[in-house]
């Protein structure tokens, strides 16, 4: 009787603590589905809702985002034909556009830099770019060819085996995308602004066309405000250019033989400038790719773009022995070993930006859809794109409570590591699919009641 008992409490707990966050997602996605209100059909805005919450629930790296399969759960699996219908109505609907969206992210952005503006250090908004690879595609608009990053990892030659595949890059059909976050020296980060393109169709653009539109809006909102972190993608003297007519603060990651002009006025390759100047200081940094910790030496020195003329600085961080050094070059002044500190702690914090498209990849099944318009693609990635914002909301300090009890009662781990990482954010999603498939909250309920 008493076990009968206690089984009882806990499945109303877990009923009450799936509506509180079910209540958290809806007060997340709040002035989006209001704008949306003002414009569409009430029932495509309540579908709208449904479809973040089943994206979260619904776990499949090959089907994650598969129309069919997220009509089986939105409506129950008799009604999934039903539940596809709403969801096609939902993106094929004219009266909405992506850039909604868009928009709407953007303001999440300018909340959090806000917010990091009263904390000690800069805001960081960090830039990355990657592909979404469709090699089973030819019909899908929008398709253009992409450098295949699973071909890389296949084949990169591992300890213990031989006869590494070589020859030249593979290319396969897909799109190019464009990732940017807002973060802190330390704690999660935010979703800023995510965008796909094509090189060839009717929606071909060029790349750089693409990023300086990107550019001109996150200076237009912040301004001198941020320090833009960027990889050596990046690094070109039109981008350089770009830099200095929106009069942004930048790290770049500066290739090792690339030119620039040093303190006597000598064109040099950037691994010249440096060599044989010995390191300011040295710090025991901890490498999160390797997770391990490595002595680290920094040292810095002025040049000059040689193309615009601008004085900015090269800062390089030297991770020891055998190890690449990083050649950072900003606009940041540095004078002394904590500014040049603070610069390659700073580029450190660029890792975020690779999880975050890892995420979205494997968790989110970004390269999941097969839907054929380009501009209800993209309403797709970008409705997944909230999904993704939605459960980075959930790592603020606010939901801490919320979010150990979901981690403690849906997705439990004996593992140090797992226990201590500080954004748990895979074991998040795992917890919170688990909880609202078993519980599904009152808003799928009312979706599939009709």
């Amino acid at each position: 009787m008493l076990k009968h008992i206690r089984i009882q409490r806990r499945e109303q707990e877990n009923r009450q603590y799936s509506e509180v966050l079910a209540d958290q997602c809806y007060a997340f996605l709040k002035p989006l589905l209001i704008e949306l209100n003002s414009i569409v059909d009430r029932r495509l805005v309540r579908t709208f809702l449904g479809l973040v919450m089943v994206i979260i629930a619904h776990r499949h790296r090959n089907q994650g985002l598969v129309l069919s399969e997220l009509g089986g759960h939105l409506m129950p699996p008799f009604q999934a034909p039903a539940g596809t219908k709403r969801l096609s109505r939902l993106l094929l609907s004219e009266r909405w556009s992506w850039k909604v969206i868009e928009r709407f992210i953007w303001r999440q952005a300018d909340r959090r830099i806000e917010d990091l503006g009263s904390e000690r250090g800069p805001a960081l908004v960090v830039w990355d770019g990657s592909v979404v690879e469709k090699p089973e595609s030819l019909e899908l608009e929008g398709l253009g060819p992409v450098r295949s990053s699973k071909a890389v990892r296949l084949k990169r030659i591992k300890p213990g085996y031989f006869n590494p595949p070589g020859g030249r890059p593979i290319f396969v059909p897909g799109f190019q995308w464009l990732s940017v976050i807002v973060l802190g020296l330390s704690g999660q980060s935010t979703l800023a602004h995510m965008r796909w393109w094509t090189t060839r169709g009717e929606h071909k653009t060029s790349r750089r066309d693409v990023e300086g539109d990107v550019l001109a809006e996150s200076s237009r909102r912040w301004g001198q405000r941020v320090i833009h972190v960027w990889d050596r993608g990046f690094a070109s003297r039109p981008w350089l250019l770009m830099a200095s007519v929106h009069a942004v603060r930048f790290i770049m990651r500066w290739p090792k033989h690339y030119r620039l002009v040093d303190d006597q006025g000598r064109l040099r390759k950037a691994w010249q400038i440096t060599r044989g100047k010995r390191s300011w200081s040295h710090r025991l940094l901890f490498d999160a790719r390797r997770r391990c910790h490595r002595k680290t030496g920094v040292v810095a020195v002025p040049v000059v773009d040689p193309d615009h003329h601008q004085d900015l600085f090269l800062v390089v961080a030297r991770p020891g022995k055998g190890r690449e050094p990083w050649y950072l070059l900003t606009s940041e002044p540095v004078r002394n070993d904590d500014e040049a500190w603070r610069i390659v702690l700073a580029y450190a914090r660029r890792w975020q930006v690779e999880m975050s498209l890892r995420f979205s990849k494997c968790e989110l099944a970004f390269e999941s859809p097969r839907v054929q318009a380009w501009h209800t693609r993209l309403k797709l990635l970008l409705i997944a794109t909230l999904a993704y914002a939605f459960l980075l909301s959930l790592l603020l300090p606010a939901v801490e409570p919320l979010k150990q009890w979901l981690l403690t009662n849906w997705c439990h781990r004996t593992g140090k590591r797992s226990r201590e990482t500080p954004t748990p954010l895979y074991r998040l999603r795992m917890a919170l699919s688990r909880l609202w498939m078993t519980h599904p909250p009152p808003y799928l309920v009312s979706l599939s009641s009709g």
